[in-house]
Parts: structure tokens; C-alpha cells; sequence
């Protein structure tokens, strides 16, 4: 049966005998047998948890954050949210079901856009489900949560001055192999430890600005876990930030079983655009209340405490929730970043 690794070694072979980092990992992970392709996703039954996952309170905020960004445009009729790397729509059902319970709705657009077919299959049937960006520009917001680390990246490596690590074939392995650059990126440190690792990340950059490009009016807005500088993620431990997942547990080598793990890596903000803003997710999620839906949450569940009801434990699940979404060790430390559109 076909896999991954079949079709990262006919590439190879295509290229000579050696294939570009980044290229690796699109086929890895979203290659004909890549991860995402194939069984790889969010949620309790796949391989990791994000924000949109840990409840419907997330969203529930993004709710409100897309509200005030409706407002900040002029209230537009034409107003579409566009959420990109929705996996299976667990932030997409969070949202569009806040609207749906409003007394008056708004009439927003929500595209949800995912490689994965398989993970389309699984989108509510309230969205436009589709698995590239939209073409025309637009005004509105677009989303990315946790996208940015997931975009395939170029791999430099410090060996007495920075080359370019390419991956080729070894008796039946894969094995990396250092190639000299033929232009050294600006974010670089001149020097580095023997051996230091760091991600270019042309794809991810290269997203932000074409997304902002799209939006006539209204902001982009990615979460992820990010550095502030490239320097920094020199001089970490590589495994720091280059990471691999399966089964809600880390993986193997990244080099190692190719399309059966996630791969992911730490975003260095100073190869992205200049964001408008830059916060925490508690700072964020704090700034559009979710200290008060916590609070209605609480008074919700007091009241109807002595015979529960399904919406009376959702409400009172806002509380476990909150504390996993402003955890500043875990989902509460990963960083709000603000795009300002170009379009």
C-alpha cells in the first residue's frame, strides 16, 4: 500500500538524490498519504488538543471579538469570517451556534477552509466548507488558529556558517544532508552553537501577507505558540521547537515515520509581517470578556443546580474551560497576533 515515505522517496529521486526541507514536510503532512491527509487531526479522539477544542468558550469569545471588528469597519451587510485550518470545525460550530442563540442572529458569512477532505466531511452544515482561501477579496476577518506552526518550513543549521538542510535516502532511511545557502536570510544570527537549528518560514509569511492582501477591510488574526526572535530558537535545544505529535503524545524523529505524525514548529515572529497587535491568549480572551461569561456561567449553574440541565452544565463547564484557555504555562501563553488587511 502506498505511504508517505513512497512518495517522499520518489521525490527525491526526482531531485537528485536530495529534497528540500519544507518540501519534506508538505508531503509528510499534506502530501496524496500525508498526516493530515489521511487520520491526522485536532480533539480528544486525534492527536492534539487546541483552544477550539477544549470547549465551546473559546469561541464563544471569538464571537465577540469578530463583533467588535464587524462595528470597527461600519457594520457592513457583507461581512464574512473566513477560519483557515479548521480541522473538523470544532471552532466553526462554537461560533456560528453563539449566533444562531442570539435573539437576532447576525447574518455573517463563515467559510471554513481545510485541506483535508476527510476533515471537511466532518464541517457543521451552517458554513461554506471548502479547501482553499477564497479568491476575491472581501471584507471581514480571517482566523487562523494554530495554523502557522503547521505550514511546511525551510530548515537551517548552524555548522561554522549557516547551510540549508535538505533530506535524501539512505540504505532505506531517511537522512538529512547539508547544502550551502545561496542567500542568507536577514533574521539570522551571525554566529550560532555548533549544531544550532532554526525554521525559515517563507510559507508562513508568505500566508499572512496574501491573507492580508484578501481583506478589504477588517484584520487577520493568527494564535499559535511564537518566539519573538529567530536568535532565540538558536540557541534552544532543537527538539524545544521542533516538534512531532501522535495520539495526544510526542512522536518520533521527524525524519522517522513520515505521514503517521504531526510536525510543528515554534513561530518566529520576526520572520512574519508586522502585526498591528501583539498579546497573549489570556490577554486577548480577557480583553473581550471572558472573565464576565465565566462569572454568567457561574451564576447560570447556581441557579439551575438543583435540576440540571444539558445548557447548565455547558455553562458550568466555562469555568474548567477558562482555566485551561489562560493557563500562561500552556494555551494562555501562546500569543495573539493582529494583522492589520492590505487589500
Amino acid at each position: 500500500m502506498p505511504s508517505a515515505s513512497d512518495d517522499i522517496a520518489a521525490a527525491i529521486a526526482a531531485a537528485d538524490g536530495a529534497l528540500r526541507f519544507d518540501r519534506f514536510v508538505e508531503l509528510a503532512l499534506y502530501g496524496p498519504h500525508g498526516f493530515y491527509t489521511g487520520t491526522g487531526r485536532a480533539g480528544r479522539r486525534g492527536d492534539f488538543i487546541t483552544s477550539a477544542e477544549v470547549g465551546p468558550l473559546f469561541g464563544t469569545v471569538l464571537a465577540r471579538w469578530i463583533d467588535a471588528e464587524h462595528r470597527r469597519v461600519g457594520s457592513p451587510d457583507d461581512f464574512t469570517v473566513v477560519e483557515v485550518g479548521a480541522g473538523p470545525g470544532a471552532l466553526a460550530r462554537a461560533i456560528t451556534a453563539e449566533w444562531a442563540a442570539r435573539p437576532a442572529p447576525p447574518s455573517f458569512r463563515y467559510v471554513a477552509v481545510e485541506r483535508s477532505g476527510a476533515q471537511r466531511a466532518l464541517h457543521p452544515a451552517s458554513v461554506t466548507s471548502q479547501a482553499d482561501l477564497p479568491i476575491q477579496p472581501f471584507t471581514g476577518v480571517i482566523v487562523a488558529n494554530e495554523l502557522l506552526d503547521n505550514l511546511a518550513f525551510r530548515l537551517l543549521v548552524w555548522d561554522g556558517a549557516w547551510r540549508e538542510a535538505f533530506v535524501a535516502e539512505h540504505a532505506g532511511r531517511f537522512v538529512e544532508v547539508l547544502h550551502p545557502l545561496a542567500e542568507v536570510p536577514p533574521f539570522l544570527p551571525a554566529r550560532a552553537p555548533l549544531g544550532a537549528r532554526v525554521p525559515w518560514q517563507q510559507q508562513a509569511r508568505d500566508w499572512v501577507a496574501g491573507a492580508q492582501q484578501l481583506l478589504t477591510a477588517g484584520s487577520v488574526l493568527a494564535i499559535d505558540y511564537v518566539t519573538p526572535m529567530t536568535a532565540q530558537l538558536a540557541v534552544m535545544p532543537w527538539r524545544e521547537w521542533l516538534r512531532t505529535y501522535r495520539g495526544h503524545e510526542r512522536g518520533v524523529h521527524y525524519l522517522t515515520d513520515a505521514g503517521e505524525q504531526d510536525i510543528t514548529t515554534q513561530v518566529a515572529l520576526d520572520q512574519l509581517p508586522e502585526p498591528l497587535s501583539v498579546r497573549t491568549q489570556a490577554q486577548f480572551l480577557q480583553l473581550y470578556d471572558i472573565d464576565d461569561l465565566v462569572e454568567a456561567g457561574r451564576v447560570f449553574w447556581q441557579a439551575a443546580a438543583a435540576a440540571p440541565t444539558v445548557a447548565a452544565m455547558r455553562m458550568r463547564s466555562r469555568v474548567r474551560e477558562a482555566e485551561a484557555l489562560l493557563d500562561p504555562a500552556g494555551l494562555g501563553g501562546f500569543l495573539c497576533l493582529l494583522f492589520p488587511a492590505t487589500g
